[in-house]
């Protein structure tokens, strides 16, 4: 099996390293690039993609995968060449019912849908965008008619993001994750909201920059295999296990937009910092869904970045950096600011309780979008209307409405967004097995101390990549299959002290 694994090994390497090239392009086009190259940059990616998708698809490549399975399989199903032919086989598979030409045109249209959205949202021109939108929505359901038949059209394209879930299983868990979170917020905005001004005084850019980096750092983010830039929406992205790179977006009159933002893309990046340097190159060196991936930015955001014991300690550092600003605010007032629930407009800058409705309603939207129950075209009024009956507020234009969100025009419609919730309900119960393993975590989280919490993440996820399934992770690590229990619970606990429910 040696010379024909070595083979499969190498021409994986290859697609890996054109996926990665065109990674790169994408990265550039979102921080640096001037308006003037987008045409040549959509071609550009669609020409990788397109080449990238012939190696993937190239039958030799199949062939390979049936020589070297049944020696895999001999090693184990934990071995490193089972798990390898069991991934490379799938992304195989699923690139085979996909033509080339369908790649390159998705690809082309999308890298023109982000340049012109880039552009319409500070415009508010939902219109510049709705025509190339439309488009995006016809090609994803062309894209899921690939994979046919399939329980719902958005079943394959939610797999791309999240293996083996389906909309069925998503509803389900959305029905009762709204039915507890609408209470929740209902209870928590009858009472006195937090004073959240301290966090609205002038912040000079540069500081901010450097207190996110310094957080990071301390995070354990290697900035030796990584850089942090400005974009229009953040993201990390990797171009090998060697570089991981994150992305903040600044305003001077928040502090939290940011402060959140670098602590959040940081979670994204440990995951990847971390994953077993001998799969590099192969479909195993990455995330296993975007679901994990999730829950390990909301947890160092959330669990960690926004829990009282990390402000405890960080909090004199954080005045020392801002004394003009915050040099009169007490830890407590400051705790409660950048915890406060309040019905609002933007999904990155919800409070933990709302935000799982601003993802529902996405996810809601993008089911009716792929249906053909909502048109492009009333998407902006539909939006209008579900934000002022699940969030209790009105969007006064479309680009704090429906242009907020990056997905829709960077990336397929359907599957965008129920990682998100996916994440937050892992980050709780991934957090709680952590610390029954390590009680002493709140005492070393105050400490600055980090290690601990991160050689568990480690051990438990990171290490594995794509070796392990998401399923297999959450029930490795937490002894239990996903539940709503330890999220709601974790709400329930922090937001009832904090509001006296």
């Amino acid at each position: 099996m040696d010379a024909d694994f070595d083979d499969l090994k190498s021409r994986l390497a290859e697609h890996d390293d054109l996926k990665h090239a065109a990674a790169l392009l994408r990265w550039d086009q979102a921080t640096y690039m001037p308006e003037g190259g987008n045409a040549a940059r959509g071609r550009q990616l669609a020409t990788l993609e397109r080449i990238a998708h012939a190696r993937l698809t190239d039958p030799e490549l199949a062939r390979l995968l049936d020589k070297v399975t049944p020696a895999a399989e001999r090693e184990g199903d934990a071995s490193f060449a089972a798990r390898l032919v069991r991934v490379a086989r799938k992304d195989v598979e699923r690139a085979t019912r996909v033509p080339a030409a369908f790649v390159g045109d998705f690809v082309n249209l999308r890298a023109e849908l982000y340049d012109r959205w880039t552009r319409a949202r500070p415009a508010n021109d939902f219109a510049a965008v709705a025509p190339l939108l439309a488009r995006n929505v016809e090609m994803s359901r062309e894209y899921a008619g690939f994979f046919a038949p399939f329980d719902h059209v958005a079943d394959p394209l939610i797999d791309l993001m999240d293996p083996d879930v389906k909309t069925a299983s998503i509803r389900a868990l959305f029905a009762e994750l709204r039915g507890a979170l609408v209470p929740l917020v209902e209870a928590i905005t009858r009472a006195a909201p937090a004073d959240e001004s301290c966090l609205h005084r002038q912040y000079p850019e540069a500081d901010q920059l450097a207190v996110g980096s310094e957080i990071a750092s301390r995070f354990g983010y290697d900035w030796t295999r990584g850089r942090q830039d400005k974009t229009h929406h953040p993201f990390m992205t990797k171009f090998s296990l060697g570089d991981v790179r994150i992305t903040t977006r600044v305003r001077t009159d928040d502090l939290s937009e940011a402060l959140f933002s670098t602590l959040h893309e940081a979670g994204h990046a440990l995951y990847e910092q971390s994953i077993d340097r001998s799969f590099e190159a192969t479909p195993l060196a990455e995330g296993t869904s975007s679901g994990v991936h999730e829950s390990q930015s909301r947890l160092w955001e959330n669990q960690v970045g926004r829990s009282l014991p990390f402000w405890r300690g960080q909090y004199p550092k954080l005045q020392a950096a801002f004394p003009a600003q915050l040099g009169d605010v007490s830890l407590d007032t400051f705790y409660r600011a950048i915890n406060r629930v309040k019905r609002s407009l933007i999904r990155t800058a919800a409070d933990e309780v709302t935000y799982g409705l601003h993802v529902i309603m996405r996810f809601d939207f993008e089911l009716e979008l792929l249906e053909g129950s909502l048109a492009v075209a009333d998407l902006p009024e539909a939006w209008r209307a579900r934000a002022t009956s699940d969030l209790g507020v009105t969007p006064p234009d479309d680009r704090d409405g429906c242009l907020q969100d990056v997905h829709w025009f960077d990336g397929p419609v359907g599957g965008a967004f129920q990682s998100y919730a996916l994440g937050n309900l892992m980050s709780a119960q991934f957090f709680d097995a952590a610390l029954r393993a390590h009680p002493s975590l709140p005492a070393e989280i105050e400490a600055g101390h980090f290690d601990t919490l991160r050689t568990w993440l480690v051990t438990n996820i990171h290490v594995h990549g794509r070796a392990r399934t998401p399923d297999e992770l959450v029930l490795g690590a937490t002894g239990s299959p996903l539940s709503t229990e330890p999220y709601l619970r974790y709400l329930r606990t922090k937001y009832g002290a904090l509001y006296g429910l």
